[in-house]
């Protein structure tokens, strides 16, 4: 697979180039674990934790376009992602996304969105979780509680995607204890198998090989506490 960068990257640096291109073929081409559309989720995940809004965020809309993501898709990505992120890197990638739409002549949003529970009293946050973090601090818990029930009703992106998104943001961040737990459980329960779950991790390698790194001991410590088996 040549990436879009990949053009660039070579006028720039043909070292460095060979060497990306390299890393693309062992993760983009070889991990057969991961659909291309959510490998292009994850790169632009990735992207926004990570703040590369220039020629890497280019070049992963580019893809999101080529494999029929819509620019509707794209913002609910950003939206969800955008409590764990944080709002000012959300808003930041949502910004440069409409600019790259407005200068390729890029289909934009039409305007899809989903509803919002702002009123509520419940979460879709696991009961036990909730709990802890409202003894933790009550003001942070009907923080989070409200989070999660403006994203519940989400629909564009399938629970195993946003459960692998979330996972992405633990790896990069290194949150990789409660909240990481909490992503991997989702992933499972959502159909992902073990492998696959794993998968995600060693991808968000290209965005920061020890981070992946500590992510996959985490990881294995967790399958090892719950006795998740291998296939």
């Amino acid at each position: 697979m040549t990436l879009p960068s990949q053009t660039r990257a070579k006028a720039l640096d043909p070292v460095f180039a060979e060497m990306s291109e390299a890393t693309d073929r062992t993760l983009w081409e070889d991990g057969a674990e991961l659909s291309t559309r959510e490998k292009i989720l994850l790169s632009l995940v990735a992207d926004v934790c990570q703040q590369t809004l220039g020629l890497p965020f280019e070049a992963h809309v580019a893809m999101a376009y080529e494999h029929g993501l819509t620019a509707d898709d794209l913002r609910e990505l950003l939206r969800f992602i955008a409590y764990d992120s944080g709002y000012p890197a959300a808003l930041a990638a949502l910004a440069r996304l409409a600019d790259i739409e407005a200068d390729q002549g890029l289909p934009g949003p039409g305007g899809q969105g989903h509803p919002l529970d702002l009123d509520g009293d419940s979460s879709p946050i696991p009961a036990r979780a909730r709990l802890a973090v409202h003894n933790l601090d009550p003001a942070f818990g009907d923080y989070m509680d409200l989070q999660s029930r403006m994203r519940a009703q989400m629909r564009r992106l399938s629970v195993r995607e946003r459960a692998f998104a979330t996972m992405t943001v633990d790896v990069l961040y290194q949150t990789l204890e409660e909240s990481f737990r909490i992503h991997v459980t989702r992933a499972l329960a959502a159909g992902a198998t073990p492998e696959e779950v794993r998968a995600v991790v060693r991808f968000s390698a290209q965005f920061g090989m020890t981070k992946a790194w500590r992510g996959l001991r985490q990881l294995n410590a967790l399958f090892t506490e719950t006795g998740t088996v291998f296939a």
